[in-house]
């Protein structure tokens, strides 16, 4: 039962906080923000989780996850309503660095401790869980934020996007027992090691850079698209539609994630899906048919779809006894360094180049890596870790 509330949790969380990025993107479009300027707010999402990661995961280890996820969405409605309360351009640097500070705590929270909740028999189980709980609030957070804004306005759909952090605060205020004691201070024996001591193993690294890569196509997405939509003439409501037809495949493709890997192992899976994000991002420039958006839309979300629960799983095995928490602070890392640098480096070239160059270079990026860890792989294919080891 605690699994599916921490998913319910995760549903209400993330909802607001991927809302968020497409609101903050569209909201300062109005403003008359340009490319580089959407991309440096977006990038301050992922500053502070950069460089705090590590630090969250220590953290939940040795105090246990409740406060830290509930510290986290305290301030992920905090950080929504700062625009409400000061409207401006100047308000969304200062909301993006609290946005992204705040759900790094309760993301980190999460994916280190599904795993120890009803014993290593359940963590397939566990790991699909909160992962569909992530896809459905990618499908809620914009159709939420795309609504909100076309039939109340902007402002009004931050408040909409922070109600929904209002029941899991409660039930995380209210309910402590949610969370398995089992799930704290496991690894308090060893916090004077290094996180980076576990760069050392071969097989965790390889899952933090595919982590990254997928990290990489799915905050390009969020970032550019509203953006390329807006400027082809799509209303708010439509992008949201679009971005959510991204969500149902992302959902779709976590519902089949168990047969996938009876055929393949999880490292595997994630090169397959690193190349088709990277083949999907080549066809968005050629359509401006919101349809068939849709539909390239929901080709991304199958490619990095199984990114978040292949690569958990694998880092919560992976990791030493008592570090798991620590472990998904470095993969959170990782992802916030492709968070940082893709939307200014993406923001940059759109600004200076256009739209197509901006989607050709990522797929360039995405079809390389996956090459490259395909070829790094090859001698080593069928070493990983099976699903819920």
């Amino acid at each position: 039962m605690a699994i599916y509330l921490v998913a319910l949790l995760c549903v209400l969380n993330h909802a607001a906080f991927a809302g968020s990025r497409v609101l903050m993107a569209l909201y300062a479009l109005e403003l008359g923000a340009d490319p580089f300027s959407i991309g440096v707010i977006m990038a301050l999402y992922a500053l502070c989780p950069m460089l705090l990661a590590i630090y969250a995961g220590k953290l939940v280890d040795r105090v246990g996850p409740r406060l830290p996820m509930l510290c986290g969405t305290v301030g992920t409605a905090t950080g929504l309503l700062l625009p409400y309360f000061f409207p401006g351009l100047t308000a969304l640097y200062f909301s993006a660095v609290v946005l992204g500070t705040s759900f790094q705590f309760f993301f980190v929270a999460v994916h280190g401790t599904a795993g120890a909740i009803g014993g290593a028999e359940n963590r397939v189980r566990n790991y699909t869980a909160i992962s569909i709980g992530f896809s459905l609030a990618t499908f809620f957070g914009p159709l939420i934020a795309g609504f909100s804004i076309d039939h109340l306005g902007y402002l009004p759909a931050y408040l909409a996007l922070a109600a929904c952090t209002v029941v899991p605060a409660l039930l995380l205020w209210i309910g402590p027992d949610i969370l398995p004691k089992a799930a704290s201070g496991e690894g308090e024996g060893k916090q004077k090691q290094s996180a980076f001591d576990l760069l050392r193993d071969r097989k965790l690294l390889n899952t933090f850079v595919a982590s990254g890569l997928i990290s990489a196509a799915w905050d390009l997405y969020q970032f550019y698209f509203p953006i390329y939509g807006h400027s082809i003439g799509l209303s708010a409501s439509a992008i949201g539609v679009i971005i959510s037809a991204f969500a149902v495949a992302v959902f779709v493709i976590r519902i089949v994630l168990p047969s996938l890997v009876r055929r393949w192992t999880e490292f595997e899976i994630l090169i397959y899906t690193i190349a088709l994000a990277g083949i999907s991002f080549l066809l968005f420039p050629l359509f401006e048919n919101p349809y068939l958006l849709a539909a390239v839309s929901f080709l991304l979300g199958l490619g990095v779809g199984c990114g978040q629960p292949l690569s958990g799983s694998l880092i919560y095995h992976l990791s030493p006894p008592g570090r798991a928490a620590e472990g998904a602070g470095v993969r959170v890392m990782f992802n916030n360094v492709t968070h940082l640098t893709v939307p200014l480096l993406f923001g940059g070239i759109g600004t200076a180049f256009g739209f197509a160059p901006v989607f050709v270079s990522c797929s360039v990026l995405l079809l390389s890596g996956s090459y490259y860890s395909y070829r790094s792989s090859v001698p080593k294919r069928g070493t990983g870790a099976p699903l819920g080891m």
